[in-house]
């Protein structure tokens, strides 16, 4: 009888221990989990946080003034820009002016008579 009681005893002791030892281990998870849900939230905030920046940076004006500031840029115009044929001959998007010929030259009389 008294072996049955001593095992019995050390069956009561040891589970108890271990209900000990598993409420010691809930209560360290509940605290990890706590804070995890905490660190989620600064996150999400910092997070909006950084949407928002980022939609004030990426505004038309300001990447305009970058890329004219910085990168040097210019918007594009006819008298800039070229076209390259499949052939891989280029042509200006604006065909060049005529050049200008001074009045009294024998060229000047060449050029009216041929527009006439």
């Amino acid at each position: 009888m008294t072996r049955l009681n001593l095992l019995l005893l050390l069956a009561v002791i040891g589970t108890a221990l271990l209900l000990v030892h598993t409420q010691y281990q809930s209560r360290q998870l509940y605290g990890q989990y706590y804070r995890a849900q905490a660190e989620a939230r600064t996150l999400e905030t910092e997070y909006e946080r950084l949407q928002v920046e980022r939609r004030a940076q990426a505004t038309p004006l300001r990447i305009e003034t970058l890329v004219k500031d910085k990168l040097k840029m210019r918007t594009t115009t006819p008298a800039i820009t070229l076209y390259v044929r499949a052939d891989g001959t280029v042509i200006p998007a604006v065909p060049p002016a005529p050049p200008v010929v001074p009045a009294g030259t024998p060229a000047a009389a060449a050029a009216a008579r041929s527009t006439r």
